[in-house]
């Protein structure tokens, strides 16, 4: 995981968020927080939903099978803000 940063770098794409798709609860604050509308909140696909664990499953379905997805994920800038704001902890960057 890298480091949260105080301010955004200046290139894009040295990092990537990564979504837990068993922690994700489709709150959409990374979408909120993003100054780079990296996010954005979807129905998962039946391909998506076949890895799930059963608590992932049953998040899935109390939220209305909606997750986050970093659709842009080369719009990064590592900011972090992401990171912070999601209340599961479900976002890490990992260097690409």
């Amino acid at each position: 995981m890298t480091n949260i940063q105080t301010r955004c770098e200046p290139d894009a794409g040295r990092v990537v968020p990564s979504i837990d798709r068993n922690r994700c609860e489709a709150k959409a604050d990374c979408v909120a927080v993003c100054p780079f509308d990296v996010f954005e909140v979807r129905t998962l696909t039946p391909e998506e939903r076949a890895p799930l664990s059963i608590l992932g499953r049953l998040k899935l379905l109390v939220h209305g099978g909606k997750q986050a997805f970093a659709v842009r994920a080369e719009a990064c800038h590592a900011c972090g803000r992401c990171v912070v704001a999601c209340p599961e902890r479900a976002i890490s960057l990992v260097g690409v």
